[in-house]
């Protein structure tokens, strides 16, 4: 097999990848524009609730959701065309992924703040999360970031270590 050639296994490993990323990104601007001011505000249609901010003047709109959010989109994107393209190894898809997960809660709080500073704004209410959907993103991030310390442990145990080095 040629060095620049992919694995199969990576290949495979990518696709899914980046079918997660684009998931997670997808569950949190559900959770940001839908879930979370139904249930910040009990009794009103999406549709009510955005009106009453868009009269607040602080409704920011789905694309302040949808920008923050396509990063990670597009890096997993980017990512699997480096995982195509050349002979990355199955373990360091899968690392790398991985990462992309776990940047995905810094990345769900930066993309939901305008819309729940919005919220608390509009409503008199707290800015924080009011559905409790927001916590299988943390979960996801949680566990991605525990298979990242699994693999770097595992991969610090498997590498050859001299007699001399242990003294």
């Amino acid at each position: 097999m040629l060095m620049n050639t992919p694995t199969r296994s990576a290949v495979g490993l990518a696709a899914l990848g980046t079918l997660l990323v684009v998931a997670y990104a997808a569950w949190a601007a559900f959770q940001i524009l839908v879930l979370n001011p139904l249930a910040a505000v009990p009794g009103m249609s999406v549709g009510d609730v955005h009106a009453a901010m868009t009269a607040a003047e602080q409704w920011t709109g789905p694309a302040s959701v949808y920008a923050p959010l396509g990063v990670g989109v597009l890096l997993a994107v980017g990512m699997f065309l480096v995982v195509i393209s050349t002979g990355t190894p199955a373990i360091t898809t899968v690392a790398a992924y991985l990462a992309l997960l776990v940047l995905g809660a810094p990345g769900y709080f930066w993309a939901s703040f305008g819309v729940g500073m919005g919220l608390a704004d509009t409503f008199n209410i707290g800015g924080g999360d009011h559905s409790p959907w927001s916590l299988p993103l943390y979960a996801v991030s949680l566990a991605a970031l525990v298979g990242l310390a699994v693999i770097g442990a595992s991969s610090l145990l498997r590498r050859p270590h001299s007699a001399a080095a242990l003294a």
